[in-house]
């Protein structure tokens, strides 16, 4: 009986995906069908989950990977007790429905991160797994295991093609991180015919020298399944890999092993056809059994009796380690400590000039020092990125509390890292490289916006101010690609005062990534003793710099290094009788934000006559300039040669500036 009740619930599964696609009559149908077998034997016999509260800490955090299949994972969540109603499930992929063509972290219940582009599920579980080990090596005592659990995933040939599944399974290896255990979805069928096609390699071999643990077993034998996650679960030194062997729309009678399965629905004939073989009621939709569903509702009763479980432990935990208890709870809401603010470094035109990557450096270090789950590192770059906790150790095999992260050469795999950390929750991760190489990263930064996920990422050497390296390394079109990611919010500090005022934005900011571009070359420290303190940052944009508030002739509106070259500019036009308006623009969503009057108060509609000053292509900027404006920036690529030539030939001085502005005065 138990073996018919399994093939039941699995066949459950399979009739839910299959029906829901077709009503849609978009999705992909066979993933979920060949997929069921293993899904169900994971959520039924291993996950540990409260369905009634789907953000308890100690979960099983579970990844569909292979987004494409979402309504595999749809159908588990209405069937276990998440709040995913039968009517979510009809509505598959309609709007204004929780059930999205790919799974949508915060919009549906029981969905631990935004899979769909593939690769980026596996990546972000590796993240997970990563802030689970530091969190639990710091949190954890004897007989007090408040961290404990596993990282699942279902992962599918086409993430294990990407480049980013390569890149993040060397490092899970490398740190060999045993709480990891993916199920591959091995059904040898990708959207143009056989992964034969093009996907030839030894996975076994390839995750074995990674430094997984890998085992091969039949996607379809509950027993053998059963016998490879408990293994997998006790080797707890190494990711763990199991190539389960399935088949693509397993059950349809036309469709089994068929690329057509893989993102069409498969019909209502075929539909009926596997209702049939199933012996199901043809008359009836979305029809569950009643001994199906009983038995998936167990997990309600049995998350409720985990999460008691874990409340009490909790409570002799806080009894017993009031101290550590309350840093648990602050780790997990993000509240910050009282007083980090208090011993900021702070900057002033007595101190000489600085690049800001140093004063971001400075910075961090100081945050660090109070908030202690800032956690993170570089791309191969920290001492370039200034991204170094100098009083913590390295974060490795069996040092998982210290908080220097080493990503190695792997842009791709540590943004979709960091997307792991903070939506696992507890850290504050952050992650650094060049700017150029924003360009890796791209896919997981959206994701990042997307999620609304609050992940810091550090971006240096932001202009052809870097010098020598030349255009390979100086990044134009990149500030204008950023910005154009809804949901990203980027800062690029004039000086170092306003690097301390970017970095105290993104600790506190919970609601998107913020992205930090920083120079490499030195700037001076802007004369707050004259101008408006730093701390308006946080509005975006500012007048900074403005004799004679009474007449006003021109605009100069400035980012970054260009800002302190504006300043330099307005006071030659002064002595030329030329009132001037130096504006410092670090963050342009943030002023978008802004209510109009204060938007005008800054860039008062009336003044015409407007000079843009970048370091970057001018895609984006004729908005501020105006027809009657003009805008220096760097529409080409740039050459190798010392910062200070490369400024002077592509126009970055203050004379040029002022040339310009006479010129349309």
């Amino acid at each position: 009986m138990s073996k018919k009740l399994d093939r039941l619930c699995i066949n459950t599964i399979k009739l839910l995906a299959a029906e829901a696609v077709q009503k849609a009559n978009s999705g992909h149908p066979g993933m979920p069908m060949g997929a069921a077998t293993m899904a169900y034997v994971l959520w039924t016999k291993f996950l540990k989950h409260n369905p009634k509260n789907p953000s308890w800490l100690n979960r099983d955090r579970f990844i569909l990977s292979a987004g494409h299949g979402s309504m595999l994972l749809y159908s588990l969540l209405h069937l276990t007790g998440y709040d995913v109603s039968l009517d979510e499930i009809k509505n598959f992929r309609q709007w204004g429905s929780i059930t999205p063509g790919h799974p949508e972290y915060g919009l549906t219940p029981g969905i631990e991160t935004t899979t769909g582009p593939l690769g980026q599920g596996f990546a972000n579980g590796v993240g997970m797994a990563i802030a689970q080990k530091f969190l639990a090596q710091k949190f954890n005592r004897s007989k007090f295991k408040l961290i404990n659990h596993f990282i699942y995933a279902i992962v599918s040939d086409g993430d294990l093609m990407e480049g980013i599944s390569h890149e993040s399974a060397s490092l899970a290896g490398h740190l060999r991180l045993g709480n990891i255990i993916y199920l591959y979805d091995d059904n040898k069928i990708s959207i143009e015919g056989s992964t034969e096609l093009a996907f030839t390699e030894s996975v076994d071999k390839r995750f074995k020298a990674y430094g997984w643990q890998v085992q091969r077993i039949n996607g379809d034998d509950i027993e053998e399944l059963e016998e490879t996650i408990r293994i997998a679960q006790k080797n707890v030194f190494r990711p763990s890999l199991i190539i389960a062997r399935t088949h693509i729309a397993n059950g349809s009678p036309n469709k089994h092993d068929s690329a057509e399965a893989h993102g069409s629905p498969l019909g209502e004939g075929e539909i009926k056809l596997i209702k049939k073989a199933f012996d199901w009621p043809d008359e009836t939709p979305f029809y569950i059994p009643g001994e199906a569903l009983e038995h998936f509702r167990e997990a309600v009763k049995v998350g409720m009796e985990v999460e008691t479980e874990w409340n009490l432990l909790f409570e002799r935990y806080r009894s017993k380690f009031p101290e550590l208890a309350g840093e648990f709870e602050d780790f997990f809401s993000r509240r910050l400590p009282d007083g980090w603010k208090e011993t900021l470094p702070s900057f002033s035109t007595q101190d000489k000039p600085i690049a800001t990557r140093a004063a971001s450096g400075k910075t961090l270090n100081t945050i660090a020092e109070k908030v202690k789950n800032l956690i993170g590192g570089s791309a191969d770059l920290a001492p370039s990125n200034n991204t170094n906790i100098k009083s913590e150790g390295d974060f490795k095999f069996q040092s998982y509390s210290s908080r220097n992260m080493h990503f190695g050469v792997r842009e791709h795999g540590m943004g979709s890292i960091l997307n792991g950390m903070a939506a696992y929750g507890g850290v504050i991760p952050y992650g650094g490289t060049f700017l150029v190489f924003s360009d890796y990263m791209r896919p997981a930064i959206r994701l990042a916006a997307l999620m609304e996920l609050p992940v810091i990422f550090i971006f240096t050497h932001d202009s052809i101010g870097l010098g020598e390296d030349g255009p390979t390394h100086q990044p134009v079109e990149h500030l204008a690609a950023l910005r154009a990611i809804p949901g990203l919010t980027v800062i690029r500090p004039a000086d170092a005062a306003e690097t301390v005022e970017a970095w105290v934005y993104a600790v506190e900011n919970k609601n998107g990534p913020v992205a930090l571009v920083l120079t490499r070359q030195n700037l001076p420290i802007l004369d707050r003793g004259s101008h408006v303190p730093a701390n308006i940052l946080e509005k975006g944009a500012y007048v900074l710099w403005q004799p004679d508030e009474k007449k006003l002739d021109i605009l100069l509106i400035a980012t970054g290094s260009e800002v302190h070259l504006c300043c330099e500019a307005a006071k030659i036009l002064k002595e030329k009788g030329v009132n001037t308006r130096v504006v410092s623009m670090p963050a342009l969503n943030l002023f978008e934000k802004q209510p109009e009057e204060y938007r005008e108060s800054v860039l008062p509609s009336q003044v015409k006559r407007r000079i843009v000053v970048e370091a970057g292509c001018s895609f984006g900027w004729h908005k501020y300039a105006g027809n009657d404006g003009v805008i220096i920036s760097i529409d080409r690529f740039g050459a190798s040669a010392p910062a200070e030539i490369l400024f002077g030939k592509f126009g970055f001085t203050a004379q040029n500036i002022v040339e310009k502005a006479l010129s349309i005065l």
